[in-house]
């Protein structure tokens, strides 16, 4: 029988939380690195027990732990990401130009094919790729050195490279999203870039459908069908079929646009997954529900799932690395909240279960799908 490993990156350190196919019953490991901020930790598809993790702190600085047996020990990797080419700038939130600074690792994103492979996304905005497990990064600098880049400003978060996703057909072909940049694709392995930012309306901008300057919140794919993304923007929760040529809204009966996470259900393209919160200056559930809405049409039309999660009195978040599914054919999904839940659905999101509770706010959540 298969099982399951969560990853959780939180605030206070990583957990590592594992059960059989069934995914009754589920163990607990960590806090590793406790007391630092771990915002991301993900793992090998070539190599499940390759996990690669985003230590950081204000007063330490930034680390990337590596472990090769699935978590159960770990070891300090390369930290020496430089920016490379024109050193530029970026505009501030007052329109101020502002140097480029390293200040942190947001997301991993590891080959499909190769463990020593690794991508990562960081603030400010910039990639990042190893080809020796981690241990020396060499920029791809043409993003950051985009003719838009110095109007590229932070999100309230910072301006943090989030979401990195390659197209399974064509090795190639990279997607990734900056807040509050917008999204970009390459189609030559990060030697190039343009904006795919046509179709976004954001009215908090000088110019509301600009080519850049648009906070993307998360980016989502199935592997099946790479040139039909997802995204949750800030306002918005908006589709392309055709690899970011055009955006459409698919906001639908959504009780707010308004979230962070979004994913896609395993087997079904068309399945997809937000969790809506009130506004953009109150990170938490409308009135108090945590709910989760699914569409089983590509958007448009969502529906509220509700079963087992609070439906009073809830006042926590779910941020944008925070939601992950499985590969079981009972499709699970899982999400965290910054109230340090972690809950689980064993059954395409029909019904809710706490795996864990009480840890740090949740920054993270990845799945493996294990032999």
């Amino acid at each position: 029988m298969s099982s399951v490993r969560v990853l959780v990156g939180t605030r206070k350190g990583a957990f590592v939380l594992e059960a059989d196919g069934k995914r009754n019953e589920w163990k607990v490991d960590g806090p590793f690195f406790a007391g630092w901020e771990i915002y991301h930790v993900n793992a090998s598809p070539a190599d499940p027990n390759r996990l690669y993790a985003s230590q950081t702190s204000g007063w330490f600085g930034q680390q990337v732990q590596r472990s090769d047996d699935g978590g159960k020990t770990w070891n300090p990797v390369g930290n020496a990401f430089t920016y490379e080419g024109a050193v530029g700038t970026h505009q501030w939130y007052d329109g101020t130009p502002r140097p480029w600074e390293f200040k942190r690792v947001w997301h991993f994103e590891p080959s499909g094919s190769d463990p020593d492979v690794v991508y990562a996304g960081v603030e400010d905005a910039s990639l990042f790729r190893s080809a020796d497990g981690g241990k020396t990064w060499c920029e791809l600098p043409a993003l950051r050195n985009h003719g838009t880049g110095a109007s590229w400003q932070p999100g309230a978060g910072g301006m943090c490279l989030h979401t990195i996703l390659f197209d399974p057909n064509d090795e190639r072909r990279i997607f990734v999203a900056i807040s509050a940049a917008g999204a970009f694709r390459s189609d030559d392995a990060g030697a190039s870039w343009r904006p795919i930012n046509r179709g976004l309306v954001s009215q908090y901008i000088p110019e509301p459908d600009a080519e850049v300057g648009h906070c993307v919140h998360r980016l989502a794919m199935h592997p099946s069908r790479p040139n039909v993304l997802f995204m949750q923007k800030h306002w918005d929760v908006m589709r392309t079929d055709d690899g970011g040529e055009q955006w459409r809204e698919i906001s639908g009966n959504l009780p707010t646009d308004f979230g962070f996470a979004i994913d896609v259900h395993a087997h079904e393209p068309d399945t997809v997954y937000v969790v809506p919160i009130k506004s953009d200056s109150e990170h938490f559930p409308l009135d108090g529900r945590l709910r989760v809405y699914r569409s089983r049409s590509g958007g448009d039309e969502w529906e509220a799932l509700e079963n087992g999660l609070p439906q009073r009195d809830c006042y926590v978040n779910v941020l944008r690395d925070a939601m992950a599914v499985d590969e079981l054919d009972a499709c699970g999904i899982y999400f965290g909240t910054t109230g340090g839940q972690v809950y689980a659905s064993a059954d395409s999101g029909e019904s809710w279960k706490a795996i864990v509770r009480d840890l740090p706010a949740v920054l993270s959540v990845e799945v493996q799908t294990l032999p």
